[in-house]
């Protein structure tokens, strides 16, 4: 018999015309040339305009390296803290039903809508050594929390704790509750559960989540500015060391330490851009599954 299927010629749903098309992503490069590229272009150029050895000898001033080791004890720090509290707000949120939870997720929010300057003045009004508890536990303990190291860990674990609930959140929630069910009618307990079923499941949304909270922690400037009190080589992280060495127009030394917080960026991008990946093909099997 003769093949009388009908075979339709595949067409592109993008309904502009094709110099339209062109000329929005020239447009789009143009713009991303910019305001990207031009200005990555510069601090690495700036960087080496004198040569490899002023850009080698910021990475022996003391102050800078204090500034490294410090960026990274905070995001050692914060990460972690941020990584418990993300999972353990998604397992609430994502399975569970009780009073308080639009509550609970506008709280989660609250960093992205509130300026992290503002962070920084309310934690030094209420951890202040003028503050009630900010005075007790200077006075008792010894321990001091503002324009110190736990005053600007806490305002950086407070900047970054939304960003791996947030990834978690979606996933969870698409997911459902139909395979823990299964699990815990086949007599694992809570930990077994959690351990080889939840965990598993959204192991590549938590490490984009860790990845965006990492990169956020070593970058952030804001609320570590107001509360760090700049104190060279005891609170003094990357970007503020890099304001310091700006405005001591010490600009290669600015710019040296500028491109160690760029090549971070671009690992990260790297690493996003994969992890982006590896989401959303687990976003698509979840959906399929539930």
């Amino acid at each position: 018999m003769p093949d009388t299927t009908v075979r339709t010629r595949w067409r592109s749903p993008v309904t502009e015309a094709t110099p339209l098309r062109i000329g929005l992503i020239l447009l789009t490069v143009f713009i991303l040339a910019i305001f990207l590229l031009a200005p990555l272009a510069n601090v690495f150029s700036q960087a080496f305009r004198l040569g490899i050895g002023p850009f080698l000898e910021t990475f022996q001033n003391r102050d800078a390296q204090s500034a490294i080791w410090l960026t990274l004890l905070i995001a050692v720090i914060a990460v972690p803290c941020n990584l418990v509290f993300g999972i353990a707000a998604a397992w609430a949120i994502a399975k569970h039903r009780f009073p308080g939870r639009a509550f609970l997720i506008s709280l989660i929010d609250l960093p992205f809508s509130v300026s992290p300057v503002v962070a920084g003045l309310v934690y030094i009004l209420l951890l202040g050594t003028n503050s009630a508890i900010g005075g007790y536990l200077l006075s008792e303990f010894n321990i001091r929390i503002i324009f110190a190291v736990p005053g600007v860990v806490l305002a950086t674990i407070f900047v970054t704790f939304p960003f791996i609930a947030r990834e978690l959140i979606p996933l969870m929630e698409e997911q459902g509750t139909g395979d823990e069910e299964a699990a815990l009618s086949l007599g694992a307990n809570g930990w077994q559960t959690f351990w080889h079923v939840t965990l598993p499941n959204v192991k590549w949304a938590l490490l984009y989540g860790v990845l965006l909270c990492n990169a956020r922690a070593m970058g952030e400037f804001g609320a570590v500015a107001v509360i760090s009190g700049k104190l060279r080589g005891q609170t003094v992280t990357m970007p503020l060391q890099i304001e310091l060495f700006y405005n001591e127009y010490a600009s290669v030394a600015a710019f040296s330490l500028a491109t160690l917080l760029a090549a971070l960026a671009l690992v990260t991008l790297i690493v996003k851009t994969w992890l982006e990946w590896r989401y959303a093909d687990q976003l698509a099997a979840a959906a399929k599954t539930h």
